[in-house]
């Protein structure tokens, strides 16, 4: 019988272990729980001093996720379009830099999953609420795609899509919960992912929220 990831019952136990699903792409189930208790209180300063918002896109529609950024350097978009930048444009002031557990968690996780030196210098931190979604995309505004992905969840449960090299490609449909890590790079770096429409599932800790943290080296 196929383990319902999105179980309810109170004395379910989160899986663990890595699982590929694809040749350079991994999820890390539960990886991050050992670090929760330090990785809440690091998002707490973050969100302090970078509240979160609603980027608008180059074709001028909101984003659903509400977004802000930590590390050297910040993912933007608007009107003029997507890019990296090391000031938060809403402020002036540079981006909160990179908690030190949010790097140790990032590191480890490249590790276990085959990308040695991971060193990111970026982290989007994403917030969904029932109903918000993320379509189909590449991370490709990176300066080079040789560093992997790191993708922690926190809170809800979600579907990650999974796709391939074009949009067209079929998309996997991978549930995540509170504590999974997704690792993908090398042949897998532009590959097509999202999210599907989140569900009122609250969570214990955040409530009818997820926390996405997404570790990149962009510069």
């Amino acid at each position: 019988m196929t383990r319902d990831l999105f179980s309810d019952a109170p004395d379910a136990e989160p899986p663990r272990g890595k699982e590929a699903i694809g040749p350079a792409s991994f999820v890390l189930r539960g990886f991050a729980l050992p670090f929760a208790d330090a990785l809440l209180p690091a998002l707490g300063e973050v969100e302090r001093r970078a509240g979160f918002r609603h980027l608008v896109t180059p074709g001028g529609f909101t984003m659903s996720v509400a977004m802000t950024n930590c590390g050297r350097l910040g993912w933007i978009s608007d009107r003029r379009g997507y890019r990296y930048g090391e000031h938060d444009p809403a402020t002036g002031a540079q981006w909160p830099a990179m908690p030190a557990v949010f790097e140790r968690l990032a590191q480890a996780a490249a590790a276990e999953a085959g990308f040695e030196g991971f060193r990111p210098d970026a982290c989007l931190v994403n917030r969904y609420e029932p109903g918000t979604r993320l379509s189909l995309h590449q991370d490709k505004d990176e300066r080079d795609y040789a560093a992997p992905i790191v993708s922690v969840s926190l809170g809800m449960p979600a579907t990650f899509l999974f796709g391939g090299l074009a949009r067209s490609d079929k998309a996997a449909r991978i549930p995540l919960v509170h504590g999974d890590v997704v690792v993908w790079g090398g042949p897998d770096r532009l590959r097509y992912h999202g999210v599907l429409p989140l569900e009122d599932r609250a969570h214990a800790l955040l409530g009818s929220r997820r926390i996405n943290l997404t570790f990149r080296k962009a510069g």
